[in-house]
């Protein structure tokens, strides 16, 4: 019966939702009145821009503004928009809304650059860059659009969410509060295409294949023929046996896909990358800002997280400066219904409360002075508990660092190891790699985030630790830092450490989820990221390991907000192959990018626990 229920109110749900969608495009046409225009950058070009009025001119309105790469649509003043804004909250309290091409696609002018990097010190008009195309932009907006308060907000996700970050840097006076969603920030160390230097190969190639076409001239999406499909229904089988990476361009990209070619020219953290990274720039900033970002966001989790980060650290107290994490992933905090993903009922429509409680308010507080401005640093949704909490700082300041040291035969304490000569020895083939995900997956999912993980555990090239059952609640909340001690056979390798949640075997489901899937003995991960060993002294030069030498593997994992409940227990796996999310290291120090198939070699690999070498997984606990 409760199954039954279950799907009887998703059917409801989707009813209702096409409902709800025929109505707000209704409204839309009912109350806005839309424009197109194209606005003269200072170096001359222009950038389309499509801009929605609202019909009623009895009073002044903010402006609102999204730039994009990825369309503006649709084009033509008679064609509307659906939906206004990330959500129609904002299109029913009242805005003016301004979507725009960024430089160089669709309909705008110019040469396209992927993640433009911030030029610091301009010389003359010629040196633009998205924070002066975007300074130009709203000096246009508060001039020549009738009926705007002269104040401007800005918000995008993914790319837009970089698009927002640019804005911050030599802000234009009006632009008053920003809000950076999931933002593209370093795309080496930990947003779309890399994690720590390892390769995310099925983002890159879906992405590139549709994305990276080149644009012959302004064009509409309509007129645009373009795009590699490949056609596979297994993504595992289809990348391995693709083979080496050169075997994509001789296969799929050809001379063309200018951004593939320069990844693959460019295997290590050299100025190319470096230039791409908008960090450093983010200082002396005016607006306020909202960085948002979801814990299981397999995109762009780095970025909301390092974001708000840089912008703490380099401006000074008085600059209103806030975090929102939830439970979702890439862009599900603007999603319909946020209570469920994969295996997961969190208890709430988190999305709808986000939207009401903090990202409205937010932006009606900066643009419209309506309302107070009491929304907390930090408003973070604790998994496990299913609770959101507020914070006055990110990480909170009462939490306690935690150790948990690997232990011989597969145990996880927070005791460090006292035998000697301790480890764990397997063989990792690159031929054979670990999958990212049970089942069979022609795209990367979203689910994988969180998925069981027993179907990895039963390898013998995954090592497991565990605690024993918790015996209270503990909430993490802010970074996890692994310490590995391990050796290997060959020259090369990547670590792939994951932080898992293991239900008790008696658990019982007190909630519905997705899919009626029981939870009893569920593996839930809770974070997993990868280390490309190669530069664990420096991402600018890399070293090959030293056959059969004992070496450290330290780095960091992204923040979580989770509490292992009573009764659980917590599981670290390890292993050496994430595929196809990751592309396969040979195990061999060559140049990755430029790699043949003879290079991918088997290696013995072990990690120590033992007094000397003691392999650990650093964790912050929140004090109750």
């Amino acid at each position: 019966m409760k199954q039954l229920l279950f799907v009887l109110g998703l059917a409801m749900w989707c009813t209702c939702a096409s409902a709800q969608s025929s109505e707000d495009s209704t409204y839309i046409r009912q109350n806005y009145t839309k424009i197109e225009k194209y606005i003269t950058m200072r170096d001359g070009k222009k950038l389309f821009t499509s801009i929605y009025q609202p019909k009623d001119q009895s009073k002044k309105y903010p402006i609102m503004m999204t730039r994009t790469p990825y369309t503006v649509s649709p084009y033509g003043e008679n064609e509307y928009r659906r939906t206004l804004g990330q959500n129609m909250l904002f299109a029913r309290s009242g805005f003016i809304f301004v979507y725009q091409d960024v430089r160089g696609k669709w309909m705008s002018e110019g040469d396209y650059v992927d993640v433009r990097p911030i030029i610091d010190k301009k010389k003359n008009k010629t040196d633009i860059d998205e924070s002066t195309d975007t300074y130009d932009t709203i000096d246009w907006l508060v001039k020549n659009l009738p009926n705007n308060n002269g104040r401007v907000g800005i918000e995008g996700i993914s790319y837009p969410g970089f698009y927002s970050t640019a804005s911050l840097p030599n802000a234009h006076p009006a632009l008053k509060a920003v809000s950076p969603q999931a933002p593209v920030t370093d795309w080496f160390l930990g947003d779309d295409f890399h994690h720590n230097g390892a390769f995310m190969m099925m983002d890159a190639f879906n992405f590139y294949t549709g994305f990276g076409i080149p644009r012959p001239k302004p064009i509409t999406p309509k007129e645009f023929k373009g795009g590699i499909k490949p056609i596979f229904k297994d993504s595992y089988k289809f990348y391995l046996e693709m083979g080496a990476l050169p075997n994509f361009k001789k296969r799929y990209m050809g001379d063309s896909m200018k951004f593939w070619n320069e990844l693959m020219a460019h295997p290590n953290y050299d100025e190319f990358w470096k230039a791409m990274n908008i960090r450093p720039h983010l200082k002396n900033i005016t607006p306020a800002t909202m960085t948002v970002g979801g814990f299981f966001d397999a995109e762009d989790c780095f970025g909301a997280l390092h974001v708000y980060e840089a912008l703490e650290k380099q401006n000074p107290q008085s600059h209103k400066n806030m975090l929102v994490m939830g439970p979702w992933f890439h862009g599900g905090w603007e999603s319909k219904d946020a209570t469920l993903f994969a295996d997961q009922n969190f208890g709430s429509n988190t999305a709808q409360w986000f939207r009401e409680n903090i990202e409205l308010p937010f932006f009606n507080y900066y643009l419209k002075d309506e309302g107070t401005m009491d929304l907390p640093e930090a408003s973070i949704f604790i998994t496990g508990s299913n609770q959101w909490k507020k914070f006055a700082t990110w990480p909170p300041q009462n939490i306690t660092e935690k150790t948990l040291y690997f232990q011989a035969d597969g145990k996880l304490s927070f005791a460090a190891p006292a035998t000697t000569n301790s480890f764990d020895e397997y063989v990792s083939d690159p031929n054979a790699p670990v999958p990212y995900q049970d089942g069979i997956q022609k795209a990367r999912t979203r689910e994988y985030m969180l998925d069981d993980q027993r179907f990895a555990g039963r390898r013998p090239d995954v090592k497991v630790y565990q605690t024993d059952t918790l015996t209270e609640d503990m909430t993490l909340t802010g970074p996890i830092m692994a310490d590995l001690f391990a050796s290997t056979t060959g020259t090369d390798a990547d670590y792939v450490v994951k932080l898992i949640d293991v239900f008790p075997d008696t658990y019982a489901n007190p909630i519905p989820n997705p899919k009626n899937v029981t939870l009893a003995g569920y593996q839930m991960l809770i974070r997993g990221e990868v280390f490309r060993g190669r530069f664990r002294n420096s991402f600018e030069k890399p070293e090959a390991f030293v056959p059969g030498k004992v070496t450290e593997i330290k780095y960091a994992l992204p923040d979580v907000g989770h509490t292992f409940r009573k009764g659980h227990r917590i599981m670290i796996q390890v292993q050496n192959s994430w595929f196809p999310l990751v592309d396969r290291n040979p195990q061999k120090f060559v140049d990755i990018y430029q790699a043949t198939d003879a290079d991918f070699q088997k290696a013995t690999h072990r990690i120590y626990h033992d007094v000397q070498n003691k392999s650990s997984v650093k964790i912050t606990v929140l004090e109750q």
